[in-house]
């Protein structure tokens, strides 16, 4: 019984210093709610879905690899096979499990986001998204898009359709530095009960397209 009134009371002390935010929940805040950490896909969404209006696929590229968020770089645009195995998965019939290898598609289908239900992002446009994730490049380039107001997932993104551009990010992003007086007491109170620290989230590895389909893309545009 101790223990356990010992362990709310540590959490009520670190969660009014902000060390501690809604633990295990799909999608976690971070750099002050201008970003979300997805826990299952290992992945920050920028919280804003519409940063820089509609662009042509280069254009969302060269915006996304230049992006700086809370003084953060090395953003990209979401994938839809993740794996990179050449099959793009139908989260409308697939299993969660499986819809992990499209990123656009598993916030609408398991994180439940769309255009009427945006939270907790903003500005979700109602026009497609690109993806990185390329369809083909001959006889004209094709990347694959996706909508969030019924969830259509199409592989006809075309090197001048101008379509939305939602930034993600490999992996977990720091919080702000806590002085060192403040870390230094909430590890003690955590010492005292016992408890050990989270595991660290798994770092996924970048998702990037090879300069030769932006190269593509822009002789298209040509």
């Amino acid at each position: 019984m101790k223990k356990s009134r010992l362990l709310g009371a540590v959490c009520a002390c670190l969660s009014l210093l902000g060390i501690i935010s809604t633990v295990y929940a799909a999608l976690v805040s971070r750099l002050g709610g201008l970003a979300y950490y997805d826990d299952t896909l290992k992945i920050t969404w920028t919280a804003n879905a519409d940063v820089n209006g509609l662009m042509n696929w280069t254009e969302a590229n060269t915006w996304v690899d230049n992006l700086t968020i809370g003084g953060k770089g090395g953003w990209r645009l979401p994938s839809v096979d993740v794996d990179g195995n050449g099959t793009v998965v139908d989260c409308s019939t697939a299993s969660e499990a499986d819809c992990r290898d499209n990123e656009l598609a598993y916030m609408f289908y398991q994180n439940g986001v769309n255009t009427t239900t945006q939270a907790p992002f903003s500005d979700l446009l109602g026009a497609f998204y690109w993806s990185e994730t390329v369809f083909e490049t001959t006889p004209v380039f094709r990347a694959w898009i996706f909508e969030f107001a019924s969830g259509f997932l199409l592989a006809d993104g075309q090197a001048l359709d101008t379509h939305g551009a939602w930034a993600v990010y490999n992996g977990y992003i720091s919080a702000v530095p806590v002085p060192a007086g403040v870390w230094l007491f909430g590890s003690g109170l955590l010492g005292l009960i016992g408890i050990e620290d989270p595991e660290k989230p798994d770092w996924s590895q970048p998702h990037q397209q090879g300069q030769q389909l932006r190269d593509c893309a822009k002789t298209d545009e040509r």
